[in-house]
């Protein structure tokens, strides 16, 4: 019996031989883990475990840091990249996104071939052969482009056959994708996308690895692995941001009184889980004004105080959800007869009462709530509430200068007072900057300045005026015209007019001598009335054409005061 006992054994032993050595998933994608990682986890859907047998034969597994690895890509190595919309809220899908960066010079071209691109020189240089790999000539020397699925070689590492979908063919790559000690394995070309359902994850930091085989004759090779950490969480991601107007950095939390701040919920659901789910919104300000339940996801808060305040944000929605298991119910009394006797007849029986309440909440949609918190600490300050332009003037020129303008701006405001002001002179359309200045300004206790800009040539112009301190800006804007003038003018015509004058007192200077020695002779002084007269007479006479040519101006440059004004 003993002997029997032992031959029993061994035959035993000899039929587990085979299925041990055969090698498993987790030990050709290895079995790196975060910490806590239990290793019994819910099934996930489309996901196979890593207990199953890997092909290894047809993917051979290199460890890192093997010589064959180092050959295992012409011109250099592959990188993978692997990318998450993570946090997923359970119950939500979670897309994974792997892309393969090849060495400089190559890509990945229509057909799925990987070619090198014109005219770039790598370290050997430019290429005689355009292609890395021309895998379409591979499919015509080989079967693989027979579009049999019976080939040995046209499965993953499972065994499954691949998917013959269109342009299957043209896909040169395989991803065997692997989590919570499951994996899942893609055909694809040189990015791929795969989606996670988070129902049955365990919550918490998880991480997923992807290793990469690339297509080589018959068989695979692998070119890549990469890892990243994705959260499962049972709580909404929420973010808030929060703006103002006239506020100068709001990402240090610190904002104006008496001006409205606008919070705006930012929910991450990328995978839509939300879409029709009810969502409220419950603030409280920290103010004492009190809690605000809206279904709007932004909302417009005044703080009258300064000071520091708690904001507090809860979001709840209504999901789809697990529905609990019905309760018992105790049984109907009913009598012994009932019990024991069973009706004789074809008909059918009726379902009972407990029969129907359960087929009710199986068929229920059940659901849950789920919430999403956000908390800040903000401080509120005084500043510059607003700012206006009350007053547009030219201002005149001593000399006539034709290639500028100067205008001053007189600017009121409401709030603290400005440290500095801000000009910027733009196009019509307030899109392109031609010029920019920032001065220091100092103010009494009322807001009231002027500023003087000058304009280099004629036009419209936009003109942003920015009032600032160290918490806050204000700006206003107005279009100004600034009519053009002839450069050459002014000087022209003041130089054309001195002519004139002179030689029109030369020419009534001779004349008046002439007349004077027609009508006079040389005669001794002597008080005669006679001579009394006509010397009245001819003063008369010069003062008379005096005013005539001179009119009653006597600064040095009359032309200046009437000069037009510049705008």
């Amino acid at each position: 019996m003993e002997r029997l006992c032992y031959f029993l054994g061994f035959l035993l032993l000899a039929a587990r031989l085979p299925q041990d050595s055969a090698k498993r998933f987790h030990d050709a994608l290895g079995n790196e883990r975060l910490p806590g990682y239990v290793r019994e986890h819910n099934q996930l859907n489309g996901w196979s475990s890593d207990e199953n047998d890997w092909n290894e034969k047809l993917y051979p597994v290199w460890k890192r840091g093997d010589e064959k690895c180092k050959n295992s890509w012409k011109g250099g190595c592959v990188k993978a990249v692997l990318t998450s919309d993570s946090p997923a809220l359970v119950g939500s899908n979670i897309t994974f996104v792997v892309n393969l960066i090849f060495p400089r010079c190559q890509k990945e071209d229509a057909d799925g071939n990987i070619v090198y691109e014109k005219n770039c020189r790598n370290d050997t240089g430019l290429s005689a052969d355009p292609y890395v790999y021309n895998w379409t000539a591979w499919s015509d020397d080989s079967d693989w482009g027979n579009g049999s699925g019976q080939s040995h070689h046209h499965v993953f590492p499972d065994g499954r056959p691949f998917p013959h979908h269109h342009g299957w063919k043209k896909w040169n790559f395989v991803y065997v994708f692997h989590t919570l000690g499951q994996y899942f394995q893609k055909l694809g070309r040189c990015s791929v996308r795969v989606s996670l359902n988070t129902a049955n994850v365990t919550l918490g930091p998880q991480l997923m690895q992807v290793t990469v085989y690339r297509r080589h004759r018959r068989a695979f090779i692998p070119i890549a692995q990469v890892k990243d950490v994705y959260v499962v969480t049972d709580q909404i991601p929420v973010f808030v941001t929060m703006s103002q107007k006239n506020n100068r950095n709001a990402s240090d939390e610190t904002f104006l009184k008496d001006l409205p701040i606008t919070f705006d919920v930012l929910i991450h659901d990328p995978s839509h889980f939300l879409n029709e789910s009810a969502i409220d919104y419950k603030w409280n300000f920290g103010d004492n004004t009190g809690l605000f339940v809206s279904s709007n996801h932004s909302l417009n808060h005044t703080y009258v105080l300064n000071g520091t305040f708690d904001l507090n944000l809860t979001v709840q929605a209504t999901v789809p959800g697990p529905c609990p298991p019905p309760s018992p119910r105790p049984p109907k009394p009913t009598s012994s007869l009932a019990t024991t006797l069973k009706p004789y007849s074809s008909a059918p029986v009726p379902a009972s009462d407990d029969s129907l309440e359960q087929s009710e909440i199986l068929d229920e949609n059940c659901q849950i709530h789920r919430y999403g918190y956000f908390k800040a600490t903000i401080t509120i300050v005084e500043g510059i509430l607003e700012v206006n332009i009350i007053q547009m003037t030219d201002v005149p020129m001593p000399v006539p200068q034709p290639d500028n303008s100067l205008i001053d701006f007189v600017v009121t405001c409401q709030g603290t007072v400005p440290t500095e002001v801000c000009t910027i002179i733009s196009d019509p359309t307030c899109q392109i900057a031609t010029n920019a200045v920032c001065d220091p300004v100092q103010v009494g206790d009322t807001c009231l300045l002027t500023v003087r800009r000058a304009f280099s040539r004629p036009g419209t112009y936009c003109v942003n005026l920015t009032l600032g301190d160290d918490t806050s800006l204000a700006l206003t804007s107005t279009l100004i015209s600034v009519p053009g003038r002839d450069p050459a003018t002014p000087l022209r015509l003041a130089s054309g007019a001195l002519i004139s004058i002179g030689c029109l007192a030369l020419f009534v200077t001779v004349i008046v001598l002439l007349v004077y020695k027609k009508h006079t002779e040389y005669k001794p002084i002597e008080n005669s009335p006679g001579n009394v007269v006509k010397s009245k007479g001819l003063n008369v006479f010069l003062n008379r054409a005096k005013v005539v040519l001179f009119p009653g101006n006597q600064e040095k440059d009359p032309l200046l005061k009437n000069q037009p004004g510049i705008l």
